[in-house]
C-alpha cells in the first residue's frame, strides 16, 4: 500500500495513524487540504439550506398573490423535504465510493436549476412541485458530514461534525433574513409580486458558484482526491453496494436515524412554520416574523458546536476509548430532553417576549441534539460511514415529513400540534440506551467485542 500524499505539510496538527486527519480546528485559516475542505463542506450546505428554504420567509406574500390556503402551504412544506428522503438514502454509499466532494457539487448543481425557476410558480401545485425538487439538495448535509469525517480524527470528530454541520443549518436562520432582504431590494424598483419573483436568481446563482468551488478548489481528504490516491495504490475505491448493506443492516443506524427525525426533523418544520407562527400568533408583518422567526436557526452559530464539544467532552470524562462512547450516548439523551421540555415551554408563551427567549432556549436543544447525534456516527460502521450518515439524515426530513403531516391533518392549534412534538421527542430520547456499539460500552453495559477502527479513509 503506497503511503502517497498530495501535500507535505499542513497547517494544522495531524494524527499519522488515522490517515494524516486533523486534531483541531484553525477557523481562519482556508488552506488544502484540511480547512479548505472544512469551509466548502459547511457552506455549501449552508448555501443548499438557504436555497431550499427560500420561500418560507417569503410564503405570506406568494401565499397571498396566488392564493394559496393554509393547508396547500403546508403540503409545499411537506414536498421540500419529503425528496430529501429517498437523495439522502442514495447519497450516504455514493460517498463512500466517489467522495462527498463530487457528490455534493453534482447536487448543488442539480439544486440550483430548480431554485432559478422557482420565481415562475403561478399555483399552489406549481409551488409545491418546485420545492420537491429543490429539496434533493438537502442531501448536502449527509456529504458535509462524512467530508469532515474524513478530514478530522476521532478524539475531534463530535465538535467537527457538529460545527460543520451547525454552520451549514445556520442557513435556515440565515434565509429568513437574506430572501427578506433580497425581495425589499428588489421592491425599490418592482412591485412586490415581481420582487419575490426576482429573489430566487440570487441564491441560484451563489450555489452554481459554491459547486463549481468545491470541484476545483477543494480536496476529498488529507492526502488528496480519491483519484489520485488510487491511482497511487493509496486507497481502494468501496462498494456502494457494499457500503450500502452495512449500514442498513445495523440497528444502531436506525436508531439513531429516530432520534434524528426528533431534532433536525423539529428544526426543518419549525423553518417551515415559524414565520406563520409569529404572524398569525402576535400579528407580525412579513418582515418582522421573518426576523423573529431567524432567532431559530441563527443558534446553529454555536449551538450545534456546542452539542459536539459536549459529545467529545463526555467522551473523554468517561474515560475515553471504549468507555468514552458511554459519554457520547449519555450527551445524546440530555440534549433531546433539553429539546423536548423548551419545545413544550414554548407552546404556553402568549406574549412576543416571553416567547423568544424559550425559542432560543428550544432551539438550542435542538442544535445540540443534531451535534450529539453525529458525534456517534462515525464509530457506528466506520467502513461505511457514508451509508449511515445518509440513513440518520434521511431520518431528520422523515420526521420534517412526519411533523408536516400532523401539522396537516392533526390538531387545528399549531401549539397543540408543538406539544405533541415535544412528547415524542422525549420519548425518543429514552430510546439511546437501546444503543450498541461493536467494541464500545453502552449506557448502562460492558464493552463487547473489538472496536472497528475509524481511521480509514
Amino acid at each position: 500500500m503506497s503511503d502517497w500524499k498530495k501535500y507535505d505539510t499542513y497547517d494544522v496538527p495531524i494524527d499519522p495513524k488515522q490517515q494524516d486527519k486533523a486534531t483541531t480546528l484553525k477557523l481562519y485559516s482556508f488552506r488544502r487540504p484540511h480547512m479548505r475542505a472544512f469551509h466548502f463542506a459547511w457552506f455549501g450546505f449552508f448555501m443548499a439550506f438557504v436555497s431550499w428554504f427560500a420561500f418560507a420567509p417569503l410564503m405570506k406574500e406568494i401565499k397571498a398573490d396566488l392564493g394559496m390556503t393554509k393547508n396547500e402551504v403546508y403540503n409545499a412544506n411537506i414536498s421540500s423535504v419529503s425528496s430529501t428522503i429517498l437523495s439522502r438514502f442514495v447519497v450516504g454509499p455514493l460517498c463512500d465510493t466517489f467522495g462527498a466532494r463530487i457528490t455534493s457539487s453534482t447536487l448543488l448543481l442539480m439544486g440550483c436549476i430548480p431554485t432559478f425557476f422557482a420565481g415562475l410558480v403561478n399555483s399552489a401545485t406549481d409551488v409545491a412541485i418546485i420545492r420537491f425538487f429543490i429539496g434533493v439538495m438537502g442531501a448536502t448535509f449527509v456529504c458535509t458530514q462524512y467530508w469532515t469525517s474524513q478530514v478530522f480524527a476521532k478524539e475531534f470528530v463530535g465538535t467537527a461534525n457538529a460545527t460543520s454541520a451547525g454552520w451549514g443549518n445556520l442557513g435556515g436562520g440565515v434565509t429568513q433574513i437574506f430572501m427578506v432582504g433580497i425581495w425589499n431590494a428588489f421592491k425599490t424598483s418592482y412591485d412586490s409580486e415581481t420582487a419575490w419573483r426576482l429573489s430566487f436568481l440570487v441564491p441560484a446563482a451563489i450555489v452554481f458558484c459554491v459547486a463549481i468551488g468545491q470541484v476545483f478548489l477543494a480536496d476529498d481528504c488529507p492526502k488528496g482526491n480519491y483519484k489520485e490516491l488510487e491511482a497511487h495504490g493509496a486507497m481502494t475505491r468501496k462498494s456502494s453496494a457494499v457500503s450500502f448493506k452495512k449500514g442498513y443492516s445495523n440497528v444502531n443506524s436506525w436508531i439513531m436515524f429516530a432520534q434524528y427525525a426528533a431534532c433536525f426533523g423539529v428544526e426543518l418544520t419549525v423553518n417551515n412554520v415559524a414565520a406563520n407562527y409569529f404572524s398569525d400568533e402576535f400579528g407580525l408583518s412579513t418582515s418582522k416574523a421573518g426576523m423573529v422567526a431567524s432567532l431559530f436557526g441563527l443558534m446553529n452559530l454555536f449551538a450545534r458546536s456546542v452539542g459536539g464539544i459536549w459529545s467529545d467532552f463526555l467522551y473523554r470524562k468517561f474515560g475515553a476509548g471504549v468507555t468514552g462512547m458511554r459519554g457520547r450516548f449519555f450527551a445524546q439523551w440530555s440534549a433531546l430532553v433539553w429539546e423536548g421540555c423548551f419545545l413544550f415551554l414554548f407552546t404556553y408563551m402568549n406574549t412576543l417576549g416571553a416567547a423568544i427567549p424559550i425559542l432560543i432556549l428550544f432551539s438550542v436543544g435542538v442544535q445540540m441534539s443534531e451535534g450529539t447525534s453525529y458525534g456517534i456516527v462515525p464509530y457506528i460502521v466506520p467502513d461505511a460511514t457514508g451509508a449511515v450518515s445518509g440513513i440518520v439524515g434521511a431520518g431528520g426530513n422523515f420526521g420534517a415529513v412526519m411533523w408536516g403531516l400532523i401539522f396537516r391533518f392533526g390538531p387545528t392549534s399549531e401549539r397543540s400540534v408543538f406539544r405533541i412534538i415535544a412528547a415524542i421527542v422525549v420519548a425518543l430520547s429514552c430510546t439511546t440506551p437501546l444503543m450498541k456499539i461493536r467494541g464500545y460500552a453502552s449506557c448502562f453495559g460492558a464493552p463487547k467485542g473489538e472496536p472497528d477502527s475509524i481511521a480509514e479513509i
